[in-house]
């Protein structure tokens, strides 16, 4: 057994998985064998979920009994609206109501408690009532918080639309639809992040599905992970209200030893292909709207990052403009993330159930060996 201490498991190899490839240097992501491009210039997220939990992608008639199965699972029960709307008017922080609402989901799901919690065809159930569920309940938060009341979600809808439905109370255009149905491909599996890595210890104990999943929304809530996409739209607005030149901005921000969100990441050296996508329907809303200022500012600061600091933009960087235009409150954006990713966290739950050993890493201890206890009483 090795000594070596690798900080963040950085490098470090812990399981096999078919389902998603990322080449770094290349800027390459590849889910079962797909193109990211091809998957999400052709594909629905309905498709790419079945793709990911069953390994091939569906027939017509297939992909048509899985929609609508899912769609008729999105009604949430009326305790755990009870409990969101709670969360929402004591002003609650939006990753950690969903996190609360995704944990009480269980309890009305009558087979969340089932004598063997590795059943792959139960879990497959499970896991479409959760995704279903999901978005019905950031909708619900964010309108109660806001103001207005739930809007059911409806079942003749697809995946994306019924959310924009949920959350704007009225059907989204066609564009619309399609840029955030798009959106939900691009994030829905990227191999063994924090949250899927989350997800796959818990499982790991013979926990429950819904456990594994809450345990990966908590993972997700993180600045350095999930949280990354709001960081990048509040700086952009800071850009904007600043009324400087955004390569101005970014100077005097690098210069000040402030960290300009949306770039690097662990295992793309190169432009995340995630954001080459994005960057072009950041462009399109902008065009459609008649105000491109928030792409060719995003532009300006790629840039700008590129040619001084060596560095290229993640997926945050483009989500976040993309779904600002498309009139999306900032601080749900995490949320969202999680409403697609909740997807991959599945499949690989299903692959942890499918060949699984407990995940149990070791530190190496530097603390203290030989102390001498001392009795309370002399102390």
């Amino acid at each position: 057994m090795s000594d070596e201490l690798k900080k963040g498991l950085e490098g470090v190899l812990v399981a096999e998985s078919d389902l998603s490839y990322i080449d770094g240097d290349e800027g390459r992501l590849v889910y079962r064998g797909y193109t990211i491009e091809d998957l999400a210039r052709e594909a629905s997220y309905e498709e790419v979920l079945y793709l990911l939990w069953h390994g091939e992608l569906p027939t017509e008639s297939e992909l048509e009994t899985f929609a609508s199965a899912m769609a008729e699972e999105r009604a949430v029960d009326d305790a755990v609206l009870e409990t969101v709307r709670d969360l929402a008017e004591a002003d609650e922080v939006p990753m950690a109501a969903l996190r609360t609402a995704v944990s009480e989901l269980s309890a009305f799901d009558d087979a969340a408690d089932g004598e063997d919690p590795t059943d792959r065809e139960a879990n497959l159930a499970k896991g479409k009532r959760i995704t279903a569920k999901i978005p019905t309940v950031i909708a619900a938060f964010t309108r109660i918080r806001d103001g207005a009341e739930p809007v059911a979600p409806r079942e003749d809808l697809s995946h994306a639309a019924n959310f924009l439905y949920m959350l704007n109370g009225e059907e989204p255009d066609d564009v619309m639809e399609d840029v955030f149905d798009q959106a939900l491909v691009l994030h829905a599996d990227h191999g063994l992040n924090a949250s899927t890595f989350s997800a796959m210890v818990t499982s790991s104990t013979l926990a429950d599905l819904h456990s594994a999943v809450t345990s990966a929304v908590g993972t997700l809530g993180g600045s350095l992970h999930g949280g990354a996409n709001q960081n990048v739209m509040e700086m952009l607005k800071e850009v904007d209200e600043s009324a400087k030149d955004p390569v101005q901005w970014v100077t005097d921000a690098l210069d000040n030893g402030k960290r300009v969100a949306g770039f690097g990441h662990r295992v793309y050296n190169v432009k995340d292909p995630r954001a080459k996508i994005l960057s072009e329907q950041s462009e399109e809303l902008g065009e459609a709207a008649g105000d491109t200022k928030w792409y060719e500012m995003s532009v300006a600061i790629e840039e700008y990052m590129a040619e001084e600091k060596g560095l290229a933009p993640n997926v945050d960087f483009y989500s976040a403009t993309t779904y600002y235009q498309m009139g999306i409150p900032i601080d749900i954006y995490t949320p969202i993330f999680a409403m697609s990713r909740v997807g991959g966290w599945i499949a690989h739950v299903l692959e942890q159930y499918e060949d699984n050993r407990l995940i149990r890493p070791r530190a190496r201890y530097v603390g203290p060996t030989d102390q001498t206890f001392t009795p309370i009483d002399e102390r």
